[in-house]
């Protein structure tokens, strides 16, 4: 994602070249990931509160699953930030080197009355992210960008353990899934230039390639969890 990037346009095809340290990488529109709809878990945290409740996870690029989340019904915060690490190390800067044990990752505070853990698991396989890429997300590559969940307590773990198992005995996908679990973790809210980034630069390359096509499939394989009106973490909305 740290990048410089030049868009240019070929037979009506939108092509981006951007710089992530030596990486050159090229993508386009239809290289977009679809969604892959996988079934709802079997076993998930009852909505027994009626306190908000707090879901960790990491699935690449924080810009991406940030806007995603902040797209669906139930959610009242999605804010971007950096788990897996200590405090002292989580900045941007220092992150994208890929050595500090940091991930970039998404605090997403939701009402169980309205989702459930599971069913934010259900978005995260099916919609923000590909589970089976090993330390990368498309043009982005390195720990920072993993897998991840980060459970914030036994029973979060527990569901996301079944949940993958259900998952990989059922074939949901073509190759197994690499999503760590990783319980004990802070999580440490990213720089405010980083927070509601899809949707203040909607039409900036690194967005309108890669994570604008995923704000689709959320709406068109679950639209009864869609959200047109995001939960921004800047108190000014920008204009669309």
């Amino acid at each position: 994602m740290k990048h410089s990037s030049l868009t240019f346009s070929s037979g009506g095809l939108i092509v981006a070249l951007a710089v992530t340290g030596s990486l050159l990488w090229r993508s386009a529109p239809d290289a977009a990931e679809r969604a892959t709809l996988v079934p709802p878990p079997a076993v998930d945290v009852p909505a027994d509160t009626d306190s908000p409740s707090i879901a960790v996870l990491a699935g690449g690029c924080f810009w991406g699953v940030q806007g995603v989340f902040q797209h669906v019904n139930g959610v009242t915060s999605a804010v971007s930030g950096y788990a897996g690490g200590s405090k002292r190390d989580a900045e941007y800067e220092i992150v994208g080197s890929g050595l500090t044990g940091h991930a970039e990752s998404v605090e997403v505070t939701y009402d169980p009355r309205q989702i459930t853990y599971g069913q934010l698991l259900q978005i995260f396989f099916s919609v923000a992210h590909d589970p089976t890429q090993l330390n990368r997300q498309g043009p982005d590559f390195g720990t920072q960008y993993r897998s991840a969940i980060f459970p914030r307590d036994q029973e979060q773990q527990n569901v996301a353990r079944a949940y993958i198992a259900q998952l990989d005995g059922a074939h949901a996908f073509k190759h197994r899934i690499v999503t760590k679990i990783e319980m004990g973790r802070g999580f440490y809210p990213a720089e405010g230039y980083h927070q509601d980034f899809l949707e203040r630069n909607p039409t900036y390359p690194y967005i309108a390639i890669n994570d604008m096509p995923k704000l689709g499939e959320l709406k068109r394989v679950f639209p009864e969890r869609y959200r047109a009106t995001p939960a921004l973490v800047m108190a000014t909305r920008p204009t669309r």
